[in-house]
């Protein structure tokens, strides 16, 4: 079974785990090149996957894909209220993250697990739905957009619950999922979320209308993740 290494971050600024993700993403190729120039390949060191939790200070993150017009605050606005902004290499638009939501950051080598970013990208999604399942909360995919949304038959009712961006170089991931536990939705009335206008945001806390025990929702998560993708933790 393949081996992925587990880490809680706790509340870390962005950019830190930003630069972490690099470091993890760099050792991984380096490790996959260094394989690939052996002549002997009984000598290959299998690269090493992660998966990383963490939670954000308050904080816009823009896509390779987004628009900058889709951040409704000035600069100074911005340093006003304290939030963080990064323009940064994953696929996707703008999105944000801030206490109270599920940042879970994959950096696996795909090579051991399947080498399909669309089937890479639909598991993470069935990992998330699985566990709203857990709380009697329906949830599923909007066919031209990622993430996990809910009431996915009403165009007037879908919101998302979860929202999704990764990078992809040599089969190896990373950035990845954040998902909205007790989150204060008022930050996403500063952006346009992922850059569709006409959908609203959602957290587990608004559905349930009560708060929800973040580190018990990350546990079912993570459970979710180990039998989807077939992996234990070193």
């Amino acid at each position: 079974m393949k081996k992925v290494a587990l880490q809680d971050l706790g509340l870390m600024r962005y950019k830190e785990a930003w630069d972490y993700q690099e470091s993890l993403f760099k050792a991984i190729i380096d490790q996959k090149i260094a394989n690939r120039k052996l002549e002997d390949s009984s000598l290959e060191k299998l690269p090493q996957s992660h998966l990383l939790f963490c939670e954000h200070p308050h904080v816009y993150t823009l896509g390779k894909s987004g628009a900058q017009d889709n951040l409704l605050l000035t600069e100074e606005r911005l340093k006003a209220q304290n939030i963080d902004y990064f323009p940064i290499n994953r696929g996707g638009d703008i999105t944000y993250h801030g206490p109270g939501q599920i940042v879970m950051y994959p950096l696996f080598d795909l090579d051991q697990f399947f080498t399909d970013i669309h089937k890479y990208l639909r598991t993470l999604e069935e990992a998330v739905i699985l566990t709203l399942k857990e709380y009697g909360i329906e949830s599923g995919r909007i066919k031209e957009y990622t993430g996990v949304w809910l009431d996915i038959d009403d165009p007037i009712k879908a919101r998302k619950i979860c929202a999704m961006g990764v990078k992809c170089s040599r089969w190896v991931t990373m950035h990845g999922i954040a998902f909205n536990i007790n989150t204060d939705l008022n930050y996403f009335k500063n952006i346009v979320p992922c850059g569709i206008e006409d959908k609203g945001v959602t957290s587990l806390q608004q559905e349930l209308g009560k708060e929800v025990d973040i580190e018990e929702v990350k546990s079912k998560l993570l459970q979710h993740m180990q039998s989807l993708f077939q992996f234990s933790l070193v």
